[in-house]
């Protein structure tokens, strides 16, 4: 296993679970830093590392007319700003070759969408920047078919790579999650981080948007931390249902520490893998 350095955050092998929260995508400066900030107590209180989350454009949006986000250049300036004044580590989303060298000097984890997980020139874009890539397991792959991102991105130079479950394809506006991607993922050598919030996404259920179960949030991070993660990742918001962006799907900002102190609980006792094999 690879163990991942992000900053002073060391992800992977024996290294303690990972937070990366924040808002889908950023709506304006003063969200943006109120909830780093907020999120950021609270991971210190329940003992995970943190890493702020927030995208400056949502180019996969389901309607023409939806909220994308500030734009990349007013983006990274607030996401600058977070990591001035909170003091935590970036994850960003970036869609092209352009944006993730632009995004690269600024954040310290280029996340690739799960729509794009197979994009070679994607891959080794991010890759070259030499910063870590987050890769969401696309919808329609298999865990095992991941084999061959990990592949692009150690020939482009790098081995700073974490793997993202973010459910499969279960029929039509529906995803399920399969426990077993989570070590089969982790069998390729890498931390491999679960996605609460998009994995209860009813992707174009709402019609020209995305609609989510939020109350199985909880059920699903929890069985997660049993089967063995590195991490998890989860969308935030104050109010969510007044979000611009999956607001079905995020979590309440006054629910989190309740939440990660029932995984985190879960996590302790059950390590990060299989102890044994039947």
């Amino acid at each position: 296993m690879h163990v991942v350095e992000i900053g002073a955050i060391k992800v992977g092998g024996a290294h303690r679970h990972v937070l990366i929260a924040g808002p889908c995508v950023i709506e304006s400066e003063t969200l943006a830093l109120e909830t780093a900030h907020r999120i950021a107590e609270i991971a210190q209180a329940v003992g995970m590392p943190y890493i702020f989350k927030s995208s400056y454009d949502k180019a996969n949006r389901s309607s023409i007319t939806s909220f994308r986000g500030l734009g990349i250049q007013e983006g990274l300036g607030i996401l600058r700003k977070v990591k001035e004044r909170v003091g935590a580590p970036l994850l960003t989303d970036v869609h092209s070759v352009e944006e993730a060298r632009t995004a690269g000097e600024v954040v310290d984890v280029l996340q690739i969408p799960a729509f794009l997980c197979r994009q070679t020139d994607l891959l080794v874009a991010a890759a070259k920047t030499g910063r870590v890539v987050n890769v969401k397991k696309g919808q329609f792959l298999s865990p095992w078919d991941m084999a061959n991102v990990v592949k692009k991105l150690e020939e482009s130079g790098t081995r700073r790579i974490l793997l993202t479950e973010r459910g499969a394809t279960f029929g039509y506006n529906n995803l399920v999650v399969d426990m077993r991607a989570l070590p089969v993922m982790r069998g390729l050598g890498y931390p491999v981080i679960f996605d609460a919030t998009h994995s209860v996404q009813l992707p174009g259920g709402g019609g020209t948007t995305s609609s989510g179960q939020r109350e199985f949030i909880a059920p699903l991070a929890s069985a997660a931390a049993g089967a063995g993660c590195d991490g998890f990742f989860m969308e935030v918001h104050p109010r969510p249902d007044e979000a611009l962006s999956d607001g079905p799907n995020m979590v309440p900002l006054s629910e989190l520490k309740r939440l990660l102190e029932r995984v985190k609980r879960l996590c302790d006792a059950s390590g990060k893998g299989p102890e044994f094999v039947l």
